[in-house]
């Protein structure tokens, strides 16, 4: 497993929560906390962004990654509304969290509590080749539901 330096900026209102941290060695994502300065209470079908009280500075060739925690979507149907949400290399805003309540009844986000993970990965570019006809393959032209289903 490697490792990246990511400069970090604690934003006033993030002042007394600890930096997100693994929760084990051979976690992908770190912990985001919510920096609220009081609860946060999301109705069923509402959304809010929700402040990290942090800024990041990744280095060039990274993106983070903003995604659900599954015991959030699980219990309560908390999900992060575009997830995974992309912070790029040369954003320096503070790292927010689109929350959404998916679930029945309503859910409070409290100051300190793990609302999303982040996960750094390498970012690959691509260069376009424009072609007049794609190569054959096996799946072809067989979309949405198409693998699988031995009808081919």
């Amino acid at each position: 497993m490697s490792r990246v330096t990511v400069e970090v900026q604690r934003l006033p209102h993030g002042n007394g929560l600890p930096l997100p941290d693994y929760a084990t060695d051979d976690s992908a994502g770190l912990d985001l906390l919510a920096a609220l300065d009081a609860d946060l209470v999301l109705a069923p079908g509402g959304r809010a962004l929700v402040p990290t009280g942090l800024a990041i500075a990744l280095p060039p060739g990274y993106e983070a990654q903003v995604r659900p925690r599954s015991g959030l979507a699980l219990k309560h149907g908390i999900t992060v509304l575009n997830a995974p949400g992309t912070v790029d290399a040369d954003y320096r805003g503070e790292v927010g969290v689109i929350l959404a309540n998916l679930g029945a009844a309503p859910f409070t986000v409290s100051r300190g509590m793990r609302i999303a993970q982040l996960v750094v990965a390498p970012v690959t570019h691509l260069a376009w080749q424009e072609v007049d006809e794609l190569p054959d393959s096996h799946r072809g032209m067989g979309g949405f539901g198409s693998t699988g289903t031995g009808g081919d």
